[in-house]
């Protein structure tokens, strides 16, 4: 996916890139290939790969929430800063927290934010499930990018979603996990709100975004102290 590619089919998301967007993203990109040399980020380095699989996958977060509203997003796992970078990049609205166990991504993130100047974003070195303890009910939307199972992932994620709001798993063919994961979502007080698997432009893989609504408070004892 070239350049043009991607601001054509990001327009069909319902997005408009301004040019600051798009050089903020030409910026990330050469950061992240950067970066990657030092530590393992990604295996995906070649521009166009980046553009279609990180950059724009990150923003068909898009399909399932009006993300131009004034949002409290907590991106779980955030790795080398997908999808919670492109977010905040392209949605500066929203207040966005990065969370990831490895102090060398957490030390890369930070140096993101600092280099494209962005605002009201934050990375932090912490397991989820010790995160969730303590924000319990704070987000509108939690997601999380190619992390774990998806049951793993619910026990994770949901105690962290306010009343009302979502978690959003970002996944390629995800049928057998749903399945398995139903028990627990109701468990934790979540709903299976809409699953959304499409094709990803101009390789045509599989991409599905499992919607998750908090329907009521998720009990106490979860998350558990350690996540099997």
């Amino acid at each position: 996916m070239n350049t043009e590619n991607f601001i054509n089919e990001t327009k069909m998301l319902g997005i408009s890139l301004t040019e600051k967007q798009k050089e903020q993203l030409e910026k990330f990109y050469h950061l992240l290939i950067h970066w990657n040399q030092k530590i393992n980020l990604t295996r995906i380095t070649q521009k166009q790969e980046v553009y279609l699989k990180h950059f724009y996958d990150s923003l068909t977060l898009a399909k399932e929430v009006d993300l131009t509203k004034e949002l409290n997003v907590c991106d779980v796992g955030s790795g080398a800063g997908f999808p919670g970078i492109v977010l905040k990049i392209v949605y500066p609205n929203l207040k966005i927290t990065l969370l990831d166990s490895l102090q060398k991504r957490v030390n890369y993130l930070n140096e993101i934010i600092k280099e494209l100047n962005l605002k009201e974003i934050q990375a932090f070195h912490i397991r989820a499930e010790e995160y969730a303890k303590i924000h319990r009910e704070s987000y509108d939307i939690v997601t999380a990018r190619a992390v774990t199972n998806l049951k793993k992932l619910s026990e994770l994620c949901i105690p962290m979603v306010k009343e009302n709001g979502y978690f959003i798993s970002m996944k390629a063919n995800a049928k057998e996990e749903i399945e398995e994961a139903r028990d627990m979502i109701s468990l934790l007080g979540g709903k299976i709100k809409h699953v959304n698997e499409f094709l990803l432009p101009i390789e045509n893989s599989t991409r599905t975004l499992i919607k998750i609504e908090k329907i009521k408070p998720t009990n106490k004892k979860y998350p558990r102290n350690k996540i099997k």
